[in-house]
């Protein structure tokens, strides 16, 4: 295989240039498809490379509680795990991609795959507050009261649940108009209880958990996002599912770039610099600073920004 079809196979296992992070392209899709390459060779599927980055990733954030002053060196450990781990996870959906091993399964598990990692960084930044919070800049305070850290890591975890999710929801809705049904992973609570309505407790208990947990998580999305969800209604009722005029779509996306770049700082890079940095300078309640206030205020703007361009999309119907 030359140079040109490599180059060509690995466009392939992109989303889209348009939803695709700078960090991502120079850094993680490479090596994730390089991985993705390997594991088609060996036959693994994309499901099992998301469960190897759960580990990866859980291990990294093990390893940061352990990184206080005499130990600084599993700081580092522990990030290049969770850098491996997103490899990983990179990988998964290039190599799903590549040998269109699509399923809604699938997409859920690399969705709770993250959120794995996160709750080990997050008790890993907790309990270095707790037993080490004396050591550093205003961590004798938590080291004191050790219920103000719990709060505020609860806080900062509900924020960063509800961040990510809007931000895969903008990054979903972008690629629906970009790619259409097929291009994109854009859910409905609608479709999703049509499908539930099917399952049984008793014989399809797995299934039915995981369906009923996604159609929360997509109603949770649904309910943030109005305008949206008008103009979603006032495009099937016109045009049917998937015959939104090509005129439309380049309306709709012109308005919707410039935010993409806002559901990719919420998605993965840059809260997790931010949480490096702060381990690394001893300072760990850093991190549940930035996401509470910054990456908040981040989610605040994408929100309105996107309802408003979608209620002006409204008008043009």
């Amino acid at each position: 295989m030359n140079f040109k079809e490599i180059k060509t196979l690995y466009n392939q296992s992109l989303k889209s240039m348009d939803t695709e992070e700078h960090i991502d392209l120079f850094f993680y899709r490479p090596l994730g498809f390089a991985w993705a390459w390997l594991f088609a060779k060996l036959g693994v599927t994309p499901n099992v490379v998301t469960i190897a980055s759960i580990f990866l990733g859980v291990g990294g954030g093990i390893l940061l509680y352990f990184g206080e002053a005499n130990n600084l060196w599993l700081n580092y450990l522990g990030i290049f795990l969770i850098i491996w781990a997103n490899t990983y996870d990179s990988a998964d959906g290039q190599l799903a991609r590549l040998t269109k091993q699509y399923s809604r399964i699938g997409r859920i598990l690399d969705g709770l795959s993250g959120d794995f990692w996160f709750v080990a960084i997050y008790l890993a930044i907790i309990f270095r507050e707790i037993d080490f919070g004396d050591m550093w800049p205003g961590g004798h305070f938590f080291y004191d009261h050790k219920w103000l850290i719990w709060l505020i890591a609860v806080s900062a975890g509900v924020c960063h649940t509800k961040q990510a999710a809007m931000a895969d929801y903008y990054r979903q809705f972008h690629l629906y108009f970009l790619k259409g049904k097929d291009g994109s992973e854009l859910d409905s609570t609608e479709a999703l209880d049509k499908e539930n309505a099917g399952l049984t407790w008793s014989g399809n208990f797995w299934k039915k958990l995981t369906m009923t947990v996604y159609r929360n998580y997509t109603a949770n999305q649904e309910v943030m996002t109005p305008n949206m969800q008008r103009l979603r209604k006032a495009l099937k009722e016109r045009y049917g599912e998937d015959e939104i005029p090509q005129e439309f779509r380049d309306a709709f996306r012109a308005k919707s770039l410039p935010l993409m770049k806002y559901t990719n700082m919420l998605s993965f890079n840059t809260r997790i610099i931010a949480m490096f940095i702060s381990v690394i300078i001893q300072i760990p309640w850093l991190y549940f600073a930035f996401e509470l206030v910054v990456l908040n205020a981040m989610m605040a703007y994408m929100i309105l920004s996107h309802e408003h361009r979608c209620k002006s999309l409204l008008k043009t119907l």
